[in-house]
Order: C-alpha cells, then structure tokens, then sequence
C-alpha cells in the first residue's frame, strides 16, 4: 500500500510516502512570513500547501499514484480516538470552526490531492481533539468552567506503540488511570487497554471509591477489586502496589 502522509504545522508542511511501512520518502517545507501574508485566515493557505506538496513530489520523481492520503487532524468537533475517512461534515467542522490552526488545513489537502487519484480515500488519524472524558473528567476548580480535550494523541500512543512493536516489548501502564471507581471511568479503561499489548501496575486510585480518596490498606481495595479487575488487562493480585 502507497500512502502519502501529510502534517500541516504553522510555518511548515511535513509530507512522507510510505511503501506499507517502509518510508521512501520525506521533507520538511517551510513557509516564510511573505509568503503566507496574503492569507487572510490559515484556512485560506490549503490550495498554496496543496500546489506545494504536488510540485514538491513530483520534483522528487514520485508518481501521484497513492492508495490513500493520511493527514493530521485538526480542531474538528470532538471524537474518539482511532482513524476516521474524511468527508463533507469533516471539512465543515474545521472551516466553521470557533478557533483555527494549521492542522486544520490537513483533511482539506488530503480531500484534494486524494479526490484526483482513483482508488484513493483521504484520512485523519488520532485529532488533537480526541475526547475520551466522561463527566467526572470535565469538573475543574470552577463551575463556570469544564475542562476541554486538547492534546497530541497521534504522537503519544504511535511512538508508545511504534517503540513496543519495535523492540518486542508491552506497553506498561504504572497506575492511576482512572481517579476512582464508576461505571464510566471503568468503560473508559476497558476501551484503551484494547489498543495494544498492555500490562499494568495498578495504582492506589483504580480502587478509590471516591474523588480524592486513595487509601492504600488492603481491606479498602477488596471492595472494588472484582470490578476494578474485569476492566483490566492482567492479574491485579501479581502487579497491585
């Protein structure tokens, strides 16, 4: 599989072309003050990034032939983690969008360069928006205000998986996923420890009954440990602190 990778950033565009795993090619572009001036907005940059990419790959003998086109996700609304296709209400969401970036700019190039190739599809994985937080999560040190999920998803959990696949090695967790035990903070946990060969070392709060509460006696752990267990990858009893 033929894959062109894109990654918009504010003054550069990061592109590679992968043969399955294997990377037959990168370069960094970098984009002056002058020559992003005349964009209004950074939405506007997409077809100036877009004729970049294209005469840059085709200057390195690269024939526009891929069989998809990933891209880094921009401020799109929030959505769980994992590879999503890119389509109309994609794109509308990072054009209407309240505030903007670069990585905005990524479905849209992917869209554009992917729409002229047949048999390409256009991609964005792990956004800068995934939001895996249940309603416990959002609670801050004032009502007036929750708690956003703005982070770099992409690069934490590629390089973690990258790096244990690489070295035949287990992903470790060392504890306190969750910050006491519900329903929800369990779900959460059951659905990341499916990414991946996972082992974990529990901490005192994948047993807390309540927020704030981490008591390490043993009794106090047996309470919820059944549960706590059925959620996790491994046996508790070898690995609890």
């Amino acid at each position: 599989m033929k894959i062109l990778v894109i990654n918009p950033g504010s003054t550069s565009t990061k592109i590679a072309v992968y043969n399955d795993e294997e990377c037959i090619f990168k370069q960094g572009l970098s984009h002056s003050v002058e020559e992003l001036a005349p964009y209004k907005a950074v939405i506007d940059q997409h077809e100036f990034r877009k004729d970049l990419i294209i005469n840059v790959l085709k200057g390195a003998g690269i024939e526009l032939k891929f069989d998809a086109i990933v891209a880094r996700g921009g401020l799109l609304k929030p959505i769980p983690g994992g590879t999503y296709r890119v389509n109309d209400k994609m794109i509308e969401d990072v054009r209407t969008s309240e505030h903007h970036h670069a990585s905005d700019l990524g479905c849209i190039i992917a869209r554009e360069i992917a729409k002229d190739i047949d048999g390409c599809d256009a991609f964005i994985a792990d956004p800068v928006v995934v939001d895996e937080l249940n309603d416990y999560a959002r609670v801050c040190g004032s009502p007036l205000i929750k708690r956003m999920s703005i982070w770099h998803p992409l690069n934490q959990r590629a390089i973690a998986r990258r790096y244990a696949k690489e070295h035949d090695l287990m992903l470790l967790h060392t504890g306190d996923l969750i910050d006491f035990v519900s329903e929800a903070n369990l779900d959460a946990a059951a659905r990341h420890y499916l990414e991946g060969d996972w082992f974990v070392s529990s901490g005192n709060h994948e047993f807390s009954q309540y927020v704030g509460e981490a008591k390490e006696d043993e009794a106090y752990k047996q309470q919820s440990y059944q549960k706590v267990q059925e959620a996790y990858p491994n046996d508790l009893t070898f690995c609890s602190r």
